[in-house]
């Protein structure tokens, strides 16, 4: 978006509009906060997947909450390239790679091989969850991003966010 373009929507006209859909989705968003997938593993991968779908709402959302969960700065800054990054443990490395590919699945299938990395690292229910929690963004990041919603402002890094 340009900035002297006006945006087509923000949040709270969305959930003025479609509370049905706010609400449904909020209950997703709960049913797997109580999975037991940690908070901040989730938080990472949603900032993975608004990068790849490019929504800036929804990323600076999840950073900032990132932030507020005591994630890693570096894991933070590092989220982009995480295969080489060296930050990441097995299990965050399996959850960006599932992230990834059901992310960009239409670009090409997932695979079983990622699928047996995938098993090692978590649960047959917390893959369950897992897969929900990347639907889940993907599904706001496509509401956030097509209706072109503000993204909210920079929180919990101790700097100017507006700074270079």
């Amino acid at each position: 978006m340009t900035p002297s373009m006006e945006r087509r929507s923000d949040w709270p006209s969305f959930e003025q509009t479609a509370p049905g859909v706010a609400a449904a989705m909020a209950l997703l968003g709960k049913a797997i906060d109580d999975s037991g997938l940690e908070k901040p593993l989730t938080e990472l991968l949603k900032v993975r997947a608004s990068q790849l779908n490019g929504c800036a709402f929804c990323l600076q959302f999840h950073l900032n909450m990132a932030r507020r969960l005591g994630v890693a700065q570096a894991k933070i800054d590092l989220v982009a390239t995480w295969r080489d990054a060296g930050v990441f443990s097995a299990r965050e490395r399996a959850a960006l790679a599932w992230t990834e590919a059901l992310t960009l699945m239409a670009r090409e299938p997932v695979t079983d091989a990622l699928y047996d990395e995938v098993q090692a690292a978590f649960t047959k229910s917390e893959i369950a969850f897992l897969t929900a929690a990347i639907a889940a963004i993907n599904a706001w990041n496509r509401i956030a991003g097509s209706l072109q919603f503000a993204p909210p402002a920079a929180t919990g890094h101790g700097r100017d966010s507006a700074g270079a």
